[in-house]
């Protein structure tokens, strides 16, 4: 019997996953420089990972259909249909079709699983079914059955193998696109650094595109993801809150609220403007009379603003939790309050309810809900928790959310 329609044959699953991992970080290599500058980090993951996933086919076997045909059977050595001497080779028989569709790339037939056996399945891979073909002169309708039972579920065993494989590469392939699209970004940087120190004028390539162009895609059946939208104007860094200085104030927010919580008596008449006020106190301490509360920012106030040489590097809210829909308008406040040069904000909740355990547990239910929340991020502490958001008004400026939770209860 032919090699030409036998399943998992033709290239094993550890060439594959290394050809996955090498083209992915080759096509992060080509891809243009100042969009992958000008492009959220974390869509960029997500976009690599959906276009080199490995989708294992999923058979429907319950709309599987039947055909038959004539079609003529090899009967040479069969002595009950060619006796010895009567030159009779071929006679008339049936052909019987399973057809079976399935979903999902049907070039993965062709690899083979770590686990497989040394007699794969026969099918023909039509675009999106699979063929099982039996011919005989005379059927024996049992057997027939328990034939395509076993070849059908011998496929399913190579498919559930091969699913185990491609889970474990799915799942790293995000990480993988990630560590490759930082390292490129900061080997353009500083070869942007670089040149701009020289002091000449940059030089224009004249093979630089100027409008946005979908790079080519390897052919699937599903739809091809799109890569993120980013235009292709050179690079221009923007000032943002360092990572230490964003901790810092937050962790000059958390002991301000350690106070409250060990003096609750000081504070239990005091209304959300009062308690910000004593934020905005200690913020002062550190940052020179550059933490102002109720300060006009981009579309409304805000209670916490922290300028420093006239720009903007920090803004956050505070409210008394009111349950989770006031959480995310909260939320929604502080973004309209954001400009693209606010990279670090932060909610400042405070709790005089019971049960604050239960409101932890639902404040981590409730961010990643909002339609801006791209990542959740490892929390500080068990009542700090941070996420990164995409801008209101631009999908590639990113911020960092840290919401504070603080139990103030009455006394």
């Amino acid at each position: 019997m032919a090699r030409e329609n036998l399943l998992f044959y033709e290239v094993d699953w550890f060439s594959v996953e290394k050809n996955v991992k090498s083209e992915l970080k080759h096509d992060i290599d080509r891809y243009d420089g100042n969009k992958l500058l000008n492009t959220s980090v974390d869509d960029l993951c997500v976009y690599f990972e959906e276009k080199y996933r490995v989708d294992v086919p999923v058979l429907d076997r319950e709309n599987t259909q039947t055909d038959q045909r004539e079609t003529k059977i090899d009967v040479s050595g069969r002595f009950e249909y060619a006796p010895r001497g009567s030159g009779a080779n071929y006679i008339q028989g049936t052909t019987v079709e399973i057809i079976i569709p399935f979903t999902g790339d049907p070039n993965i037939f062709k690899i083979q699983p770590t686990s497989f056996s040394l007699n794969p399945p026969r099918a023909n891979v039509r675009k999106e079914s699979l063929v099982l073909e039996f011919s005989d002169v005379k059927f024996d309708e049992e057997k027939l059955k328990l034939d395509i039972d076993l070849q059908i579920d011998s496929i399913e065993g190579y498919l559930k193998n091969l699913r185990s494989n491609a889970d474990t590469l799915n799942g790293s392939l995000k990480e993988i696109a990630r560590e490759a699209i930082e390292f490129r970004r900061e080997k353009l940087l500083t070869n942007q650094n670089l040149v701009s120190s020289l002091g000449f004028a940059l030089k224009k390539r004249p093979d630089s595109s100027k409008t946005y162009s979908a790079p080519n895609v390897r052919r699937k059946i599903k739809p091809q993801p799109k890569p993120p939208q980013a235009n292709t104007a050179a690079y221009k860094p923007e000032p943002a809150l360092l990572e230490k200085d964003y901790e810092h104030i937050l962790e000059v927010l958390q002991n301000m609220a350690h106070v409250m919580e060990r003096s609750p008596s000081a504070f239990t008449d005091m209304d959300e403007e009062s308690l910000r006020t004593h934020f905005l106190v200690q913020l002062n301490g550190h940052y020179e009379g550059n933490a102002t509360g109720e300060t006009f920012n981009y579309e409304g106030k805000t209670d916490i603003l922290v300028r420093v040489d006239g720009k903007n590097i920090f803004i956050g809210e505070c409210k008394f939790w009111g349950g989770p829909k006031k959480l995310l308008e909260t939320i929604d406040q502080l973004l309209g309050y954001s400009s693209w040069r606010d990279t670090k904000v932060a909610v400042v909740i405070f709790n005089r309810n019971k049960d604050f355990s239960k409101i932890l547990e639902s404040i981590q239910s409730t961010v990643p809900e909002h339609t801006n929340c791209k990542r959740v991020l490892e929390p500080i502490s068990e009542t700090v928790f941070q996420y990164k958001f995409s801008h209101r008004d631009d999908a590639n400026r990113e911020l960092t959310l840290t919401v504070l939770a603080f139990d103030v209860p009455s006394v």
